[in-house]
């Protein structure tokens, strides 16, 4: 086990480990710290707490200190630059005629470096355009292309259901979203209506696939047998959020299939062809 402190340096962005170097953060609290990208700040999301040596990327590296006053105010003069560094960016990218959307702009902490994110359809040819924001900015610049889902991320916006997105509010980390869940969950498959704002298979498919798998181990699926407790039957048709049941009894198949809910269903054991076999078997050891 080895104590570390979780932090954030984007509003819903990935949270990385870092050894707190034996000062007590709380949540909330900014930090400078040391990455792959250089010197950043970021916020402080998870406080001190021991975590498995598995869940951590060696080598984990310390804070290096507290955010003072200064480094916030540079943070600050940092988003106010990256506005400007967006502007001038889409007009060189005009001037180039290059068929590419600016996305954002970031710069990293130390101002050592500016990346500007992009899509695009295809691979685009952007040397040009890099030697062109380097004679401007004086500094190193990083083109990164990103897809779809990153881009809904980034700019935010609200989905189908009429809610901000998942993904600019809470996840994350994007996950890996099937057809798969859309059938289990028993939704249309049409891909208008399982798709986010994207494009792609929407991302609350995936967080709510464990409870509907859950649910799909103790419910009956359609087409099976089963008992009621008004005898034997089939079932035709399967709520699972509410439980409810459409069942065909046996006894009188052309009448309308009856609801009842899954608690008192039992359903049919390989062999148990006999409809009232449970009910014989109460009734002789009644007798004995």
């Amino acid at each position: 086990m080895t104590e570390v402190i979780g932090v954030r340096f984007k509003n819903v962005g990935k949270i990385y480990y870092f050894d707190p170097a034996d000062i007590d953060f709380a949540a909330g609290d900014h930090v400078i710290v040391e990455t792959s990208r250089g010197v950043e700040c970021g916020e402080v999301v998870m406080p001190p707490r021991e975590v498995d040596d598995d869940c951590i990327v060696q080598p984990l590296k310390c804070v290096l200190r507290a955010a003072t006053m200064e480094d916030l105010q540079r943070v600050q003069e940092n988003m106010r630059k990256e506005k400007e560094a967006f502007r001038i960016c889409l007009k060189k990218i005009a001037e180039h005629g290059l068929g590419m959307k600016l996305i954002d702009v970031e710069y990293t902490f130390d101002n050592n470096k500016v990346l500007f994110y992009f899509t695009a359809d295809g691979r685009v040819d952007f040397r040009e355009l890099v030697k062109d924001l380097a004679s401007v900015f004086r500094t190193r610049i990083e083109l990164r292309q990103i897809g779809v889902r990153d881009e809904a991320k980034m700019l935010g916006g609200l989905g189908v259901c009429g809610k901000p997105f998942c993904c600019s509010t809470f996840l994350g980390d994007f996950q890996p979203v099937s057809i798969k869940m859309a059938k289990e969950q028993g939704l249309s498959l049409n891909p208008t209506k399982i798709s986010g704002t994207c494009g792609r298979l929407m991302c609350c498919l995936k967080f709510e696939e464990e409870a509907y798998e859950d649910l799909l181990r103790t419910t009956p699926r359609a087409g099976s047998p089963v008992y009621t407790p008004e005898g034997r039957g089939t079932v035709e048709d399967v709520h699972l959020l509410t439980g409810q049941l459409k069942i065909r009894l046996d006894k009188d198949p052309e009448a309308p299939a009856k609801s009842f809910h899954k608690s008192v269903v039992k359903p049919v054991k390989n062999g148990d062809a006999r409809p009232d076999r449970p009910e014989k078997k109460r009734h002789n050891r009644e007798k004995t």
